[in-house]
């Protein structure tokens, strides 16, 4: 095997080599700067054969080109785009744009440290007091380790790269947590190190050789028709994300977790997760690849399709009401009014034996009944305490009515203002007086946050403005911000906050694009007339998040027939066209201009390509126009410009000098990271 390549050195006199950032059987990976794209940093991957025979040498440059264009196909903001490829001293290497982040791999190793530095300390606390030992296996709840919401989270954010990668008929072949990478600039996962290196390297083998043909994907992630067969179908991603989704949600390795007697994956004794997650992951862990999911938008339906409302705990049992025990203290006899025992008579009479006494009649005391004016007044004290008593009543009815039809929209957050008549009728404030009093106790204005609950809020947007709405936003709800567009405009939507996702939907209620579906930004050209929805919802798992949406919307360019400073009859102009190897790269120019004689270039871009034009030698100024001749703004009399193309079409580069000079010029066309 030969050496890495000494750091400082410059490939293809361009590729300036900082570092190695990692080596194995098949290939090493050394970061960057690309000397051709301003320094930006790059991946260069090297091709490592397992034989050096004329056979596997020929073999492999021709294998080489051909994956590299199909990998060259992936156009996804979560892969990372592959560049170029170029063979120097022998060697292939493979150039792709270079991720910052960690793995999650990394990210565990974290999290698992964190974990037992706690338990370490925890244990130094609590040293000298014995602490009782539990048999048995207890589920983990997360701590150390992944949540649930987390992983929800990173498989709906993966599944739209791998369907996009299988749509180009390419199979990753070795998706694990070490080949999943937390990008710092989004906090996106990006999707790196595809298995194709490792997988041409396999077919070099010399036809005669006696060794062992080497598969692609890592024991314990890969299934079993890639590990014993070689072949790799979209299921055997999806099980090798399954596999690193366990892996997180645990913290434990696939050899623990599966079987190989049963061959079946124990993993659910390890953490405590819902039954909805657990069938989707052991589904997509099937050992027959006809059992699994078939393609990665049949895991992102059955994961959207079941609701992530954690279970209500059982209400508690109300006591029943129990007969009122009576107070010793307190005598049941009934009672009635008795009279002052009336005094003995001075001479009593002789008590007669065998005789009992007579019967005193108690002396009658005067009733305030016997009154008539007492009664009538009486009379009228309760009837005047009885009309104050209802008019309380009814005055606490009203002001509670009052108090519960305020025109407060029933929307899952509060930051938004509240919505007219006509957008939400069954919430206007003018039906609430039609309640019945009686009703209004047991009605509720805000919905149970179990129940889907939906808001639509037209936004108004002019041409060169933009604006931003945030708020809150619960489980199982929606949010649709409503604006008004016009074929060929620019929309620019950007979601700032975890835990929710936007689909831009047409006017037929479709996503725009293929990009445009539960992603955090998204910005392009209206294709019709009408009114575009960017629908927010939440990620599954998650009861509430907070977000911030910005919403731009810019016209097109006007075109005209004529440049806008009418060059003099006396002037004319020297036109090259300049193309690029498959539609970008880099040229260097050397030519000449003057008053009388401009230079002028013509290139063909695309929406979304990166136009750069720098002077490196001369006295000389830039001025760059659009397609429809207009020249762009802060593009004229410039010495450098870059930005990104809005418009397809001939972009012209005039370069124009006082007196006839020479010069040397920098022209780049790229497609965006």
């Amino acid at each position: 095997m030969e050496p890495p390549i000494a750091s400082g050195t410059i490939l293809q006199n361009r590729y300036h080599l900082l570092s190695v950032l990692g080596q194995g059987g098949f290939g090493r990976t050394y970061k960057a700067e690309d000397q051709g794209r301003f320094n930006e940093l790059c991946a260069l991957k090297e091709l490592i054969p397992p034989q050096s025979e004329p056979f596997v040498l020929e073999k492999s440059k021709e294998l080489f080109q051909r994956e590299a264009t199909a990998l060259y196909q992936i156009k996804h903001p979560q892969v990372p785009q592959f560049r170029a490829t170029f063979e120097e001293g022998g060697r292939l290497f493979l150039v792709q744009d270079y991720v910052e982040g960690k793995t999650y791999r990394e990210l565990l190793n974290d999290r698992k440290a964190q974990q037992s530095g706690g338990e370490a300390q925890t244990q130094n606390q609590n040293l000298g007091i014995p602490t009782p030992t539990t048999t048995g296996t207890m589920a983990n709840s997360g701590s150390g380790v992944f949540s649930e919401a987390e992983v929800r989270q990173l498989l709906l954010q993966l599944l739209p790269v791998l369907d996009h990668v299988h749509s180009k008929s390419i199979i990753h072949r070795d998706i694990t947590p070490d080949n999943i990478m937390l990008r710092n600039t989004d906090n996106l996962p990006v999707l790196i190190d595809f298995g194709v290196v490792k997988e041409l390297a396999t077919r070099f083998q010399s036809p005669n050789s006696t060794a062992p043909v080497t598969t692609v994907g890592k024991v314990g992630y890969a299934p079993s028709e890639q590990i014993q067969t070689g072949r790799a179908y979209p299921s055997s991603d999806l099980y090798s994300l399954a596999v690193s989704a366990v892996v997180l949600l645990t913290g434990k390795e696939p050899q623990s977790l599966f079987d190989d007697t049963q061959l079946i994956w124990r993993w659910r004794r390890w953490v405590n997760v819902t039954d909805e997650l657990a069938n989707i992951l052991n589904k997509m862990l099937s050992y027959r690849p006809g059992d699994r999911y078939q393609s990665a938008m049949e895991v992102m339906q059955a994961i959207q399709s079941h609701g992530s409302v954690a279970p209500q705990p059982a209400p508690l049992p109300q006591p029943q009401p129990q007969p009122q025990q009576p107070d010793r203290n307190v005598s049941n006899m009934a009672t009635m009014p008795v009279g002052r025992r009336p005094e003995p008579p001075a001479n009593p009479r002789p008590r007669i034996p065998n005789q009992s006494d007579p019967v005193i009649p108690e002396p009658r005391a005067n009733s305030i009944w016997d009154n008539p004016w007492a009664v009538v007044g009486i009379g009228a004290a309760l009837a005047l305490l009885a009309g104050l008593g209802s008019w309380a009543i009814i005055s606490s009815i009203r002001n509670s009515q009052n108090a519960q039809v305020t025109p407060t929209p029933t929307t899952p957050f509060t930051e938004l203002p509240t919505p007219t008549p006509t957008e939400s009728p069954t919430e206007s404030p003018t039906e609430s007086p039609t309640e019945s009093p009686t009703e209004s106790p047991t009605q509720t204005p805000t919905p149970s946050p179990t129940q889907p609950t939906s808001f639509s809020q037209r936004v108004n947007l002019s041409a060169g403005q933009a604006v931003s709405r945030a708020g809150t936003i619960n489980a199982n709800s929606t949010i649709n911000y409503i604006v008004p567009g016009t074929q060929d405009q620019q929309l620019r939507a950007s979601l700032n906050g975890e835990g929710v996702l936007m689909t831009v939907l047409g006017p037929d209620q479709n996503p725009v694009d293929n990009q445009a579906n539960r992603v955090p930004r998204w910005q392009g050209t209206l294709p019709f007339n009408g009114d575009y929805t960017v629908q927010l919802r939440p990620v599954q798992g998650l009861p509430r998040s907070n977000y911030n949406l910005s919403l731009g919307l810019t016209n097109p360019a006007p075109p005209t027939t004529q440049p806008t400073t009418s060059p003099s009859p006396q002037v004319s102009y020297d036109t090259e066209r300049l193309n690029f190897a498959e539609g970008q790269g880099t040229l260097q120019l050397a030519d000449q201009t003057g008053p009388r004689t401009i230079k002028r270039y013509l290139i063909n871009a695309q929406e979304g390509q990166q136009l750069a034009a720098e002077v490196q030698d001369g006295g000389v100024s830039l001025t760059i126009r659009d397609p429809g001749g207009q020249v762009i703004a802060d593009a004229s009399g410039v010495q450098f410009w870059q930005s990104q193309v809005l418009r397809a079409g001939n972009y012209t580069i005039d370069v124009i000098a006082q007196r006839p000079t020479r010069f040397q010029l920098s022209t780049s066309l790229q497609y965006p990271q």
